[in-house]
């Protein structure tokens, strides 16, 4: 009987070493999708794979060039397991049920608030009766525009608002400021720093520079919620190779510029993207994102872009992915 015992238990042992090298081996061998648009801030993205950082994890990585816009579709489709977003824009979807979670927090800056240089616009009171042209109604340009109007004391809820927002593609609005069909633009970068040097316009607000949302994280690194909870391994990977690209990204501004125009991640001129790129703090922060997190969140609430029912805390903890003993991730 003894003998009987101790064979079955040795059975029972080595089914399980076979099921763990089995999972072990299909995690090695699993290509990972990450999604990208081709922004220059994606910088990050772009590095991981040039320099090798991706490599470095033991990562199989495919790159999926994805449409503007199309990055809630494409991860909910399960045709990217990860990527690379907006904050502000990821907390109204997630609220919905987005299936993704949030593991890094890259960098800060990307949203301007801009006026033509010969504007009578100069502070916050100054949009009173305005109107903003906007790339959408839920776009990180705008949420940032209504944080900043909002904190010096405007109304940009639905109700009686003191300013009105208009909905323009980003390509026509520098043209819909200049024919006058809009009196300020809030855009993204490149597109904001390209309008400033080509078309006269100056930044009255600027989430790189501006005070204190020049000290919040504006972009993040996401995984499908799928990928967290199947293979939290490589979750963990793809954020370290994130991270590491970012620092590298923060020590060598012009050298990743001049990759990303040359292996055609981006379009421009490398020496003019380098000095945008040195507007970001690119030091990555798991912790920053958490943060910044539920300061945007509620804001969004105040100003009627989230729902005033919303638990933020609940969301906030639900959104992020909680990495096992840190696994080096900062």
């Amino acid at each position: 009987m003894k003998k009987i015992t101790k064979g079955i238990l040795l059975l029972f042992l080595s089914t399980i070493l076979l099921a763990g090298c089995g999972q072990q081996s299909e995690q090695e061998d699993r290509v990972l999708h990450v999604g990208y648009s081709g922004s220059l801030c994606e910088a990050p993205v772009h590095m991981a794979q040039e320099k090798g950082f991706f490599e470095q994890e033991g990562l199989k990585v495919e790159l999926v060039k994805l449409a503007p816009g199309t990055q809630f579709e494409a991860v909910t489709a399960g045709q990217i397991d990860a990527s690379f977003g907006l904050l502000a824009s990821l907390i109204q979807p997630l609220s919905n049920g987005l299936p993704i979670k949030i593991t890094s927090g890259l960098h800060t800056g990307c949203d301007k608030l801009l006026v033509p240089q010969d504007s009578s616009i100069h502070t916050a009171a100054d949009f009173k009766g305005k109107r903003i042209g906007v790339p959408s109604m839920n776009s990180s340009p705008i949420i940032f525009t209504k944080r900043f109007l909002a904190d010096q004391g405007l109304n940009v809820t639905e109700k009686n608002p003191d300013v009105e927002f208009v909905v323009f593609s980003a390509g026509e609005l520098p043209l819909a400021l200049q024919n006058g069909s809009v009196d300020a633009v809030a855009m993204n970068d490149p597109a904001a720093s390209v309008a400033i040097r080509d078309n006269g316009l100056t930044a009255v607000a600027d989430s790189a520079v501006t005070a204190p949302y020049n000290e919040q994280y504006c972009c993040t690194a996401y995984v499908s919620e799928k990928l967290a909870d199947d293979a939290p391994e490589l979750a963990a990977k793809y954020t370290r190779a994130l991270q590491k690209a970012s620092k590298w990204v923060a020590e060598h501004p012009e050298e990743s510029a001049q990759i990303q125009v040359e292996k055609k991640w981006v379009p421009g001129d490398p020496a003019f993207n380098a000095k945008i790129l040195k507007t970001y703090n690119y030091i990555p922060s798991y912790q920053g994102a958490y943060d910044a997190f539920a300061i945007t969140a509620k804001q969004m609430q105040h100003v009627g872009m989230l729902d005033s029912g919303i638990d933020v805390t609940g969301l906030q903890k639900e959104s992020f992915f909680v990495f096992k003993d840190k696994d080096g991730i900062i």
